[in-house]
């Protein structure tokens, strides 16, 4: 046997580098997104900054951050909205990094979201390679990037945040590391509401694994992992929500008391079906309510999608309790499109099929959804934005 024969093959790359033509490919996207951002509102006499950093609810995320929370607005017809409503990881970390650099806590804010933007997009190709393959793992991140509304990945708020401790808690779970992804679950239960998606996945996740046997790649945790794991996941959301209830002055439902003072609540989808049969009424709302119904259609297709192809089961139950927060939330329905970032996973199937295509037909098609996103996003920022 010759030397050349006997020696050891070389390593695996690591999973930063093999993640790196996806971060690479995301980078160019939200690069071009903030591009014309900027030139668009330079054109009309805006600032993409503000827009990014100091409109909607990043104001609320800096005050929490600067002053801590105890700041509301009560509004003529008797609403009250509470600081109490957001969600304190963000504005925690927005306050580290003004206290380490010369940041307002604006610009840490804006930074807090491209560095987690970008963990987001490395946990979103880490999942999709493990389960499909490194091409699917690239253009899952890619359609990401490229959805309408992901300009908001760039502001300072808490959607990429939260899709980054959400995306490597599910790769932590699917690969059997469940210490891990309780911490996740928790950090990212201290982050947004629908951080209870993250607390399911990793439940049910945990309870279907005592019911089968491991494999050579997923080996089967010890018991007390997986039950550690699964007990840590909701302390986040819970010491969050009790600590508001204590707050207030009304126990364990106080933050929903405050959640109904931004007339936010659960319905089932009753109050959205309302809003898009009145649109229906007249033109041109007509068309834009059936976009909106041709987009809820498409949303369940794609979960649809998820089960016919066999998708691991906590994303399922994650995507879908992210679906049923979303679409059934009884208020904010400009703020849907935002709210539904976080479900990457219905990106898995059409990132398979675009990853089976030839190249040049998927960069050509990526490319041009890139620049569709770029121009709604500056347009859409410049105009009524996310609520």
């Amino acid at each position: 046997m010759t030397e050349t024969a006997t020696r050891a093959a070389p390593p695996a790359p690591s999973l930063p580098r093999r993640a790196l033509p996806a971060l690479l490919g995301y980078a160019g996207v939200r690069g071009l997104g903030l591009a014309v951002l900027a030139l668009w509102s330079a054109a009309r006499g805006t600032s993409a900054h503000t827009l990014l950093s100091a409109r909607w609810d990043s104001l609320w995320y800096a005050g929490v951050a600067g002053a801590g929370y105890g700041h509301e607005i009560r509004l003529p017809n008797g609403d009250v909205h509470s600081d109490l409503a957001f969600f304190p990881l963000l504005p925690w970390l927005e306050r580290l990094l003004h206290a380490l650099a010369p940041l307002s806590y604006a610009d840490a804010g804006l930074a807090v979201s491209a560095v987690a933007s970008l963990a987001a997009a490395g946990g979103i190709f880490a999942l999709a390679e493990r389960l499909y393959g490194a091409r699917a793992g690239v253009c899952a991140v890619l359609l990401w990037a490229v959805l309408p509304v992901g300009v908001v990945q760039s502001m300072a708020y808490s959607e990429s945040l939260f899709t980054a401790l959400a995306a490597w808690s599910l790769y932590a779970v699917v690969s059997g590391r469940w210490v891990t992804a309780g911490v996740l679950a928790a950090l990212a239960g201290l982050t947004r509401p629908v951080g209870a998606a993250v607390v399911a996945a990793v439940w049910v996740a945990a309870i279907a694994s005592f019911g089968r046997t491991g494999s050579a790649d997923a080996p089967c945790a010890p018991a007390w992992r997986r039950v550690l794991g699964a007990a840590l996941a909701p302390l986040g959301a819970a010491a969050y929500v009790l600590w508001v209830g204590h707050r207030t002055g009304d126990g364990p439902l106080g933050y929903l008391d405050v959640q109904a003072g931004w007339r936010n609540g659960f319905d089932g989808g009753y109050a959205f079906a309302r809003f898009v049969g009145g649109m229906l009424t007249a033109f041109p709302s007509a068309l834009a309510g059936i976009a909106l119904i041709i987009g809820v259609v498409l949303l369940l297709w794609l979960y649809g999608a998820g089960v016919r192809r066999g998708q691991p089961l906590p994303l399922l139950v994650y995507s879908g309790v992210v679906l049923a927060l979303a679409l059934c939330a009884s208020s904010y329905f400009g703020s849907k499109p935002r709210l539904l970032l976080p479900a990457f996973p219905l990106l898995l199937p059409p990132a398979e099929a675009l990853a089976r295509a030839r190249p040049a037909r998927a960069a050509l098609l990526a490319g041009a959804l890139a620049a569709g996103a770029a121009v709604y996003g500056a347009w859409w920022l410049n105009g009524s934005g996310p609520p």
